[in-house]
């Protein structure tokens, strides 16, 4: 379970939740317990050796309550809150802001946040991504069904085209594809705590034009 929060980024963090509509809180809230429960539980017990059933009764709710929020249990543990507040913080950046300054401009306040405040809770998700294969597959699955949709709708907005705007989606792949290669990089060795820096550094060598 995650470590209480030190009050100046307690504070920092319900910004950021605030900008978030009544109903989607009250989901992050439910969603947040549970997965605290269930990373607790796979501490104590392994991942292969704790069930649904058993993450449901710890949170003191039914299993087709536990699937309403996590379709599978892998997803426990991939998913996070962080793709709908990237997303206001994206809208909130000014209109001058090309779509990717913008988006570096959120990732550069958002990941080190992440990490001074939730370092534990991270640590605990990118391990079991590193050693379950399933949930190492759904990670890579769940980048491409929710951040993908997340940016590309976020893109879209921005320059004032369509979603399905063909360089719209080429742009928000290779994003995507920039910050897979900094979770691979991690995955063979890369320090925890190098990882914002890493994916800034991706996001600027795209901007660039991707030059060798």
């Amino acid at each position: 379970m995650s470590t209480p929060l030190p009050d100046h980024l307690i504070d920092r963090l319900q910004d950021r939740f605030a900008l978030l509509p009544l109903r989607e809180r009250k989901k992050l809230k439910t969603r947040r317990a549970i997965q605290d429960h269930a990373l607790r539980l796979f501490g104590e017990q392994g991942y292969d050796e704790t069930t649904v059933e058993q993450i449901a009764a710890a949170a003191e709710i039914s299993p087709s309550t536990f699937f309403r929020y996590f379709p599978t249990k892998e997803d426990v543990v991939v998913t996070d809150e962080y793709d709908p507040i990237m997303a206001q913080m994206f809208r909130a950046q000014p209109p001058g802001m090309s779509p990717l300054e913008a988006l570096r401009a959120v990732f550069r306040e958002l990941l080190p946040l992440m990490y001074e405040s939730e370092m534990e809770t991270i640590t605990t998700r990118l391990r079991l991504t590193a050693s379950v294969p399933a949930v190492r597959a759904r990670t890579f699955e769940s980048m491409h069904d929710g951040t993908l949709r997340v940016l590309k709708e976020i893109t879209a907005e921005r320059v004032g085209r369509p979603g399905t705007d063909p360089e719209v989606e080429a742009f928000t792949w290779a994003v995507v594809g920039v910050l897979q290669a900094a979770l691979y990089r991690w995955l063979d060795g890369e320090p925890l705590e190098n990882l914002p820096a890493l994916i800034d550094r991706n996001l600027d060598f795209l901007g660039r034009g991707c030059p060798l």
